[in-house]
């Protein structure tokens, strides 16, 4: 069992630091074309023509290409691979790479051009002449659900997508229904765009020669990439690859497979040339899988004492006009593990809807559905306090879940946790008890403090399966090949580190190898906190199995029974002290008389892996002024358990990314779409991510119960940040409001939104 470390810093920043990243606008391929999207400007239109023809005149153009003209090519949809459970059935409307006859969104691609410089492939789009019938739209989906609303698909009645339900909800009615408190509560959790720091990017290549397809992307999931690009262009898998370079920040939205993806390689293959595209920052928030887009309805049942009773809310999804590869995934059935956070109640039900709009399509970003879950669940458990009169800390500790495994009402089972012990130590590490004299102060100071503790529950694991392979190459390298994919997490350094601790060798001899279809046999990627807990359990295993392929070995070089062969800092040990090294028992073992075919090689694939269950609680302060509605998030300290820390630096690093994402969603970030269906928030003028002058020092504290779901004991850590933060500020946000008679208020806590509240508080 690994021990935890400090962590030594990344292997990768080096290259990093020196420019020596590999991102696809770094990438040069001889005699590339670029790309460039037509988009609608409409958010609901028909599209009565579409003349192309000076556009093709214009120097340097190669290709240009429609909707009439990718069917004609013979090329196909994309598809959604989502499997929800839904009465009725989950209704898929097909999503075409170019409109063909109407635009359900704005930035919904409808043509492209490819030309041999980027301005040049700009310049030619514009000239595209698109006449347009624009539609009636719907933006949200309390108008889009409404008796007569605009139908945005035939095949979606209602424009409903999907009806999903868990749990008992007669119980759970009936239990709130008995109690003494009943809280009917209503949150938002928002549209937002992941906004990574690289946007979206593509190369398409075509090799005449094996007729085949490579795809170099920035996107976190190689292979789910290639397997929902496949039916697109209807061809074998040997037919298409897919690889990654370096990847600035995934999130969730690099998971999908885009229009631009399929575009590239229609070009390239017509083209025989290589073909990039590069999104603009208005694109990549325009036509990007938003992220959240939840509204909740939800009921809470307390006893007198203040026990939890019952839980029961309905959802409303928003997925915008077109079904994006893995939605309405997060919207749905993925909020079931979280829904209840970490207390104990008895009986737990929820039912949601998934809507069609006429926005961006909306998918899985950073905890997806675990976000949405927990914040409704902690912005309830604070509204209960408020309203009935309870310590929002005692409501907490008495309904914490504390006996272990414990089997949630809707049929998860949580292996370990220290739900209640996080709470104790959170309350001393912000020194509650001294906080009514800070409050004091910044009243002096004409300024309204607030305080504000929230929990969560995360399941860490993303897909089931995943796989890794351990080989040992000529040049003395010792190569290892993960499904699991870094988007700037770091994986390099763990994974390599890893390997070399269990091998006892130097870690400049062990060589990363992720990313790439035509290196790797499965994978996938990254998503759902999964990489070290799925891709660090198939690397240990794949280790043990080459080590004991080792013992057999070196048993009979060493001329011992194989029973008193252990391994030990590189070598393999007989029992009276002889030895023989890693890589002489690697090589001898090519050897045929020893009967491995591949030598030491080995590989290792898990399926139905089960979950692990991070968990903390954080505490925020903030200080608000009246006279602006200025929100100052002054402190923010969280204590999480994940499990065995393998580098503490890398693990506080992922956290505090997540916190910044969520206290952006609290504060600042949204995205917001006019009645119009015109996107309001396209640039960073208008779409306000938190800056670092805004955030204070982010203090994780890390108290770990060891997992038994994986022989490492570690649990996901990337999401957790951003599940924990929003609702976290939220609630020191409220708590200075109704300090001084203001109501609640839901995120993001604008300066207008707070100012209103207190302006309607006089």
């Amino acid at each position: 069992m690994p021990h935890p470390a400090p962590g030594h810093g990344r292997l990768e920043d080096h290259r990093f630091l020196t420019g020596q990243g590999l991102y696809t606008a770094n990438l040069q391929r001889f005699g590339m074309a670029h790309l460039a999207v037509v988009r609608s400007p409409h958010a609901h239109a028909d599209i009565i023509s579409i003349n192309v023809d000076h556009a093709k005149r214009f120097p340097g153009v190669l290709l240009v290409m429609t909707g009439p003209d990718w069917t004609a090519a013979g090329y196909g949809d994309l598809q959604n691979t989502s499997q929800i459970p839904s009465d009725p059935p989950l209704v898929r409307p097909p999503r075409p790479v170019l409109a063909r006859d109407r635009v359900r969104h704005q930035g919904e691609p409808v043509a492209f051009v490819v030309a041999k410089t980027r301005v040049a492939a700009t310049d030619a789009a514009e000239a595209i002449a698109i006449d347009y019938a624009p539609l009636p739209s719907v933006v949200t989906p309390e108008d889009a659900v409404k008796e007569n609303a605009i139908q945005i698909w035939d095949d979606a009645p209602g424009n409903i997508c999907a009806l999903f339900s868990a749990g008992d909800w007669e119980k759970a009615t009936a239990n709130i229904n008995a109690s003494t408190h009943i809280l009917e509560f209503t949150c938002d959790n928002h549209r937002v765009s992941a906004l990574p720091l690289e946007t979206r990017a593509a190369i398409g290549e075509y090799d005449r020669n094996s007729d085949s397809l490579l795809l170099t992307a920035s996107t976190q999931g190689v292979h789910t990439i290639k397997n929902g690009l496949l039916p697109v262009f209807n061809i074998s898998k040997e037919k298409l690859h897919v690889a990654a370079e370096d990847v600035g920040g995934g999130f969730g939205a690099k998971n999908f497979v885009y229009p631009e993806w399929a575009m590239v390689l229609a070009a390239a293959k017509k083209l025989n040339i290589p073909v990039r595209w590069i999104g603009d920052r208005s694109e990549d928030v325009t036509s990007g899988a938003h992220g959240r887009a939840v509204k909740t309805y939800a009921r809470l049942g307390l006893d007198a004492e203040g026990h939890f009773t019952g839980l029961a809310a309905e959802l409303v999804a928003d997925i915008g006009g077109h079904l994006s590869t893995g939605a309405p995934g997060s919207g749905t059935v993925s909020v079931t593990r979280s829904i209840h956070g970490i207390y104990d109640i008895p009986a737990v039900a929820m039912k949601a809807q998934a809507v069609f709009t006429n926005t961006a399509p909306v998918d899985a970003y950073r905890g997806a559905g675990k976000p949405e879950g927990n914040y409704m669940m902690e912005r309830l458990v604070d509204e209960a306090a408020r309203q009935f009169g309870f310590d929002p800390i005692d409501l907490r500790r008495k309904n914490a879940i504390q006996t272990f495994p414990y089997k949630t009402p809707l049929g998860f089972d949580i292996d370990i946790g220290r739900f209640k012990e996080n709470i104790e130590d959170a309350v001393k590490i912000a020194h509650r008890n001294d906080f009514k004299t800070r409050r004091q102060e910044s009243a002096e100071r004409g300024r309204l403090r607030g305080q504000g503790f929230a929990c969560f529950l995360e399941s860490a694991r993303g897909a089931p399966s995943e796989a890794a392979a351990l080989s040992f190459s000529d040049d003395g390298m010792i190569e290892i090949r993960v499904g699991t994919e870094s988007n700037g997490q770091g994986h390099e350094t763990t994974f390599k580190r890893l390997t070399a601790d269990r091998l006892g060798v130097e870690i400049e001899v062990i060589r990363y190898i992720q990313a790439d279809t035509r290196e790797t046999t499965m994978g996938n990627g990254h998503g759902g906190a999964r990489s070290m807990h799925m891709g660090g359990t198939a690397i240990y295993h794949t280790i043990e199995s080459a080590l004991e392929k080792g013992r057999a070995v070196a048993s009979q070089l060493l001329q011992a029974n194989p029973e008193t062969i252990f391994f030990r800092s590189g070598d393999f040990i007989a029992g009276d002290g002889r030895a023989v090294s890693l890589f002489d028992v690697a090589s001898a073992a090519k050897q045929s008389e020893f009967g491995f075919e591949s030598g030491l090689d080995s590989s290792w694939h898990w399926d139905n892996a089960p979950i692990t269950w991070p968990a903390g609680c954080h505490v925020a302060e903030v200080e608000i002024d009246p006279e602006t509605g200025m929100v100052e998030l002054l402190s923010y300290n969280a204590v999480d358990d994940y499990g065995t820390l393998l580098d503490r630096q890398l693990t506080e690093g992922q956290v505090q990314g997540g916190l910044a994402q969520g206290i952006g969603q609290a504060l600042s970030e949204r995205i917001v779409y006019d009645k119009n269906g015109q996107c309001l928030s396209a640039t960073l003028m208008d779409y306000a991510p938190p800056y670092a002058a805004s955030i204070p020092n982010l203090e994780v504290h890390f108290e770990s119960t060891i997992s038994e779901a994986n022989p490492l004991g570690v649990k996901g850590s990337g999401q957790a940040g951003a599940i924990a933060a929003s609702q976290t500020v939220m609630n020191a946000v409220v708590d200075a409001l109704t300090s001084a008679g203001a109501q609640p208020i839901d995120m993001p806590a604008t300066p207008e939104k707070v100012w209103l509240a207190l302006r309607d508080a006089k």
